[in-house]
């Protein structure tokens, strides 16, 4: 998790800088593209915490169903502020 948090500030840092030059849009598009990505890792990593309990007795796997939606949740909640930061670059003032 700390990894990806750092991704996500390091891409917020990376839109900052692109809008600070000019290329606001090609900012936007970079950030939105990025969240889809890393909601796309977290899902992938729940579904391979539910596939791994498939086989497990019925508590595991309702552990691991909690756990992957937890994953799930923190990957939309990421995905959305990097979004909704991607937006805010639209009311930088242009040079």
């Amino acid at each position: 998790m700390k990894l990806r948090l750092d991704t996500a500030l390091a891409l917020g840092v990376l839109a900052a800088g692109l809008a600070l030059s000019g290329c606001k849009s090609q900012a936007q598009k970079e950030v939105d593209e990025q969240a889809k990505a890393i909601d796309k890792s977290y899902e992938a990593e729940a579904d391979i915490k539910e596939a791994v309990a498939a086989g497990a007795p019925n508590a595991v796997q309702a552990q691991a169903h909690n756990e992957a939606e937890q994953l799930r949740n923190q990957g939309e909640a990421i995905k959305d502020h990097l979004q909704s930061e991607a937006k805010e670059l639209k009311k930088v003032p242009n040079k």
